[in-house]
């Protein structure tokens, strides 16, 4: 995958990935129009599909709402970097399907305007306008089969209508 970089500051929480005034609808569409705008206001009208997102430390803390990791795909983003996630988010991330890469590295040194290139099956990441390369731990196997398949509820049907072929 391969898009520009929108980057944020550390201790990113839910609620500036999407506000609670927002929350009530589980509508991804109505989610993705709101992402990230109490960070950056304009956030969610310069966005583009594949962009990604690159954080520093602690992105997603906060409430366990798994809005945040919807909102964040629904807009069209393909990979969020970070230094470092919250726990519960990570998982979030991984159960929707949004592919998440921690690389202190990468978070540091890519800037907002960036064209990045991510390899999830490596954790590879090529800064593309620097020529920089960084890596990530690739995802084991079995959570790399989650993310391909969207997610975990995606990827539990795949396995029961396997099994019973």
């Amino acid at each position: 995958m391969k898009g520009q970089v929108w980057k944020f500051g550390e201790d990113i929480d839910t609620d500036a990935i999407i506000p609670a005034r927002y929350l009530n609808t589980s509508d991804p569409a109505e989610l993705a129009k709101h992402v990230m705008e109490d960070a950056d206001p304009s956030f969610p009208s310069k966005v583009k599909k594949g962009d990604m997102i690159v954080a520093l430390k602690n992105f997603g803390c906060g409430s366990s709402r798994e809005h945040a990791p919807i909102a964040i795909k629904e807009a069209g983003i393909s990979c969020v970097i970070a230094h470092s996630f919250a726990r519960i988010f990570y998982r979030n991330s991984i159960n929707i399907g949004l592919p998440i890469l921690e690389s202190p590295e990468a978070a540091e040194k890519i800037k907002e305007g960036d064209e990045v290139s991510v390899e999830l099956d490596s954790g590879t990441i090529n800064n593309l306008t620097t020529g920089e390369t960084y890596q990530a731990a690739p995802f084991p196997p079995f959570m790399r089969e989650i993310m391909d398949k969207g997610g975990l509820i995606p990827y539990v049907q795949w396995r029961i209508q396997k099994e019973m072929r």
